[in-house]
């Protein structure tokens, strides 16, 4: 028996697509300034944007790691402390934390994005590297789901982790494991990695939407890796839907988790959980499928997830849940559901962000801007909202708001490459005017945590492919390493950017916007802005020393 349970796990592994010979590998940012025919820039920026991934790795990199020269193998003994091996994974951004529920929106996000736009991976030869990029962090939420109803959520901690600056090779070494469980549930975490399964074992699956827009998925069919992922996703909803602690958020159980990943609620995890599974489960009326999606309208209904606005992210799956449906609808899967009526609900969300009618507003350089999930990560919320407005536009119920949709979304992915008042490409090593100091411990290699902006002064490596979180609300942007609101790089800011590089690298002849920007542009808009704010406190120092001087004649 132990033997058909190794190799269940085992064979998925060794089909694992071979690696193009030789590798990818970026090339220098000065070939962001140059406008290449063909999507031969799209091509790259793609390839880029996996290449982040390798050098967030956890674990033993001691034969997965060749792209990436200057990581080391870090963090293998995690797990330890409850008797399991929860090594490998990704460090979710800047630091060294494993943390699994915005993992789980990643891979959700990506894998939901290569159904969509996989011809763009197999377009430009990255489809081998999509898949070590997702199986690697896929193997490693296999590993932390032990159990039917154990998750762990977290490894590390953040105290511990937010007091160390420096490489991979002086982490401290006490990181502790922290999981839900039947006593101590969190449903939408349990939710959420039950999306990220069923969304990945759907593209495992060849399972792709029908509809207008390309239903040709990345060719990473694999039935034995696809019916792994969807046996998790299967236990991880029953646990979420059936624990017998009830159902709560999981910081409830997981203080830990509160200070860098809370969630808010847990209805939309639940509901966009139900809605993908039943596409990855077969998506046809009288089976579970069925009953899936039946779950996923009550939800809905219970929620009362319907007329809302907000945005679009790890912690607010709302918006994605009204494509989602009105995917399945068009699809005539079988299941139900009324095209028009979803169609309308996803029209009243985008009409309201693109006729800025919203909780959002738009920056004096055209970013959308959600006061509050932007404070934090401005390009995030943008990218994530161009992402879906992108995959909907397609499915509009007029020619106006295709083109419409379609406009907006397109603004906003400009406005990361560059086309923004800063004329910075926010993604470091795609243009020489991209960031140089991304708020990464691993690639600034420095250790002086008190000086972290001058210790170098120059970024050791250079963190090819990473979107950072962007500039301020007004636009501005300094490339501050201790300015992580501005610099800091996560795992789920690259997802939207690769679903809409993998769409233009199948449907535009034209160049990335960065193309145009030369070296130096964004150094020269740096002075004229220092130099208005030097003009404004000058102004304001010399109006306190006239005030003071006329204090003085009057006495």
């Amino acid at each position: 028996m132990w033997t058909l349970s190794l190799l269940h796990f085992v064979l998925p592994v060794l089909s694992q697509l071979a690696l193009p010979q030789p590798p990818f590998l970026p090339p220098n940012p000065s070939s962001g300034a140059q406008a290449f025919t063909g999507s031969a820039q799209w091509n790259t920026l793609l390839g880029n944007l996996l290449f982040f991934y390798e050098a967030q790795r956890s674990g033993n990199l001691s034969s997965t790691n060749t792209r990436v020269p200057w990581r080391n193998s870090s963090a293998v003994d995690d797990g330890k402390d409850v008797d399991l091996d929860l090594s490998g994974g990704y460090y979710d951004a800047g630091d060294f934390i494993k943390a699994t529920f915005p993992l789980s929106f990643t891979l959700m996000s990506i894998c939901w994005g290569a159904i969509d736009y996989g011809q763009g991976y197999d377009m430009s030869n990255q489809t081998a590297y999509l898949d070590a990029m997702l199986r690697y962090g896929l193997d490693w939420l296999i590993k932390a789901h032990p159990s039917p109803s154990t998750l762990y959520v977290l490894v590390g901690d953040t105290n511990l982790d937010d007091a160390y600056w420096g490489g991979d090779q002086g982490i401290p070494t006490n990181r502790p494991s922290y999981a839900i469980n039947d006593t101590k549930p969190g449903t939408d975490a349990a939710a959420g990695a039950s999306a990220a399964f069923s969304a990945c074992a759907a593209l495992y699956s060849n399972r792709g939407f029908n509809g207008s827009y390309s239903n040709h998925p990345a060719s990473l069919q694999n039935a034995s890796y696809a019916q792994t992922l969807l046996t998790h996703a299967e236990q991880l909803y029953t646990f979420a839907v059936n624990s017998t602690g009830g159902q709560k958020t999981y910081q409830s159980s997981v203080p830990a988790v509160a200070a860098s990943y809370g969630s808010s609620s847990y209805g939309d995890e639940l509901t966009i959980a139900a809605l993908f599974l039943a596409w990855a489960s077969g998506a046809s009326a009288g089976d579970a499928s069925a009953t899936y999606y039946q779950d996923a309208q009550r939800y809905f209904k219970q929620y009362q997830l319907n007329n809302e606005n907000d945005v679009f992210n790890w912690d607010s799956k709302t918006p994605g849940i009204y494509v989602l449906f009105a995917q399945i609808a068009q699809s005539s899967s079988g299941l139900g559901g009324n095209l028009t009526a979803w169609q309308a609900e996803c029209e009243r969300y985008f009409d309201a962000i693109v006729n800025n009618d919203g909780p959002a507003f738009f920056t004096n350089d055209g970013l959308l801007y959600y006061p509050g999930d932007s404070d934090d990560a401005t390009l995030n919320p943008a990218l994530n909202a161009a992402m879906l407005l992108t995959r909907y536009s397609q499915m509009a119920s007029t020619p106006e708001r295709q083109a419409a949709y379609a406009k907006f979304a397109q603004s906003q992915l400009d406005y990361v490459l560059g086309k923004n008042s800063m004329s910075v490409p926010y993604i470091v090593g795609s243009n020489p005017n991209s960031p140089q100091n991304p708020h990464s411990a691993m690639a600034s290699g420095g250790n002086d945590i008190d000086n972290i902006d001058t210790s170098p002064p120059q970024e050791a490596y250079v963190l090819y492919g990473a979107v950072v979180g962007g500039p301020d609300k007004h636009g501005k942007f300094y490339d501050i390493r201790s300015d992580w609101p501005e610099t800091e790089i996560a795992l789920d800011y690259n997802a939207p950017m690769l679903t809409l590089a993998a769409m233009h690298v199948m449907n535009d002849t034209n160049v990335p916007f960065f193309t145009s920007l030369q070296a130096g542009a964004y150094d020269k808009t740096v002075l004229i802005a220092l130099a208005v704010i030097l003009s404004v406190v000058g102004a304001v120092i010399l109006g306190l020393l006239i005030w003071y001087l006329c204090i003085l004649i009057r006495k």
